[in-house]
């Protein structure tokens, strides 16, 4: 070999070396975003908020923090750029702010759902994840845990405990929906019931070599309760994985409460997940905000 050629060779070895320890998530502006120091295990840069601001019982018995009630986010190089993971621990109050925050700020929100049974106050756990500059995911991650912190605090000025979305307002014993008024918008026939209305709306996939269709319980659906004027809706949102983020944002954006986010099966194809949701308000605008969720998914 040359010494022109190992002089090349050097240079191009460094010079990797370089854009490798580049691509590794910046600690320090992590640390100064999120106002916590984290960890660093294998290339692994993560954070940890421990709830030891609530007194959770599972079963009857105290949980301390290390038993799965704290909060988490970890960053790790993923090309030129980060990859995020993380798990944020949640009152029933604090999710739909903190899911909101996480979306504001350019954060996934990869999965919603409980980790215990029987759990006093009831616990939920939101995953997210990114990609993109250590520093826009910390800020992302900062937002939520801000979020979280706000409601907190406005709970533990108020008495402690988590208060229910719509405390204290009934609904009239006897719905009046109008089934008709909400097809125009929702696009699709109401099955009517005792003054209720519920739409189906049929997904599809497969699965062990056969295909997987509404009446197997691939579908998004929506029962709307009340009257015109003050009504509840719940229901399902079943969405391929390049439809969550959009969904996500719609149902937020007009006011419907995301309440849970998972699987409902292994190994179909394309892989199905379902969104359950709950809001009330106006029938039409309740209708017109699962309309716009459906229009940024494929027909």
């Amino acid at each position: 070999m040359t010494r022109t050629v190992l002089v090349v060779a050097v240079l191009l070895v460094v010079a990797i070396v370089r854009s490798a320890a580049a691509t590794e998530p910046d600690g320090d502006a992590i640390a100064r975003i999120t106002g916590r120091k984290p960890e660093v295990t294998g290339g692994v840069t993560k954070i940890s908020v421990p709830r030891a601001d609530l007194a959770v019982r599972v079963d009857g018995i105290a949980l301390a923090p290390f038993q799965g009630l704290t909060s988490w986010a970890a960053f790790e190089a993923a090309g030129s750029e980060s990859m995020l993971m993380g798990d944020i621990v949640l009152t029933e109050d604090e999710v739909n702010p903190a899911l909101s925050a996480a979306l504001e700020n350019g954060l996934e929100v990869t999965a919603l759902h409980n980790h215990f049974a029987f759990d006093e106050p009831r616990m939920m756990f939101m995953h997210i994840g990114g990609h993109g500059p250590s520093e826009r995911l910390a800020t992302g991650v900062k937002a939520t845990l801000d979020a979280v912190e706000r409601v907190s605090t406005e709970r533990a000025a108020n008495g402690g405990k988590p208060v229910a979305l719509n405390a204290g307002r009934s609904l009239p014993a006897t719905s009046s929906i109008d089934p008709k008024a909400l097809e125009q918008i929702l696009g699709g026939t109401a099955q009517a019931k005792d003054g209720m209305a519920k739409f189906v709306f049929a997904r599809k996939t497969s699965m062990h070599g056969a295909d997987a269709e509404a009446a197997m319980g691939v579908n998004t659906w929506a029962v709307f309760a009340g009257s015109p004027d003050d009504a509840v809706v719940d229901g399902d949102v079943a969405m391929l994985d390049g439809e969550v983020q959009a969904v996500l944002k719609a149902l937020r954006h007009g006011g419907i409460n995301v309440v849970a986010m998972h699987n409902h099966m292994i190994g179909e194809q394309p892989q199905i997940v379902f969104l359950h949701f709950w809001g009330r308000g106006r029938a039409s605008d309740l209708a017109t905000t699962l309309a716009a969720a459906r229009s940024v998914q494929a027909p």
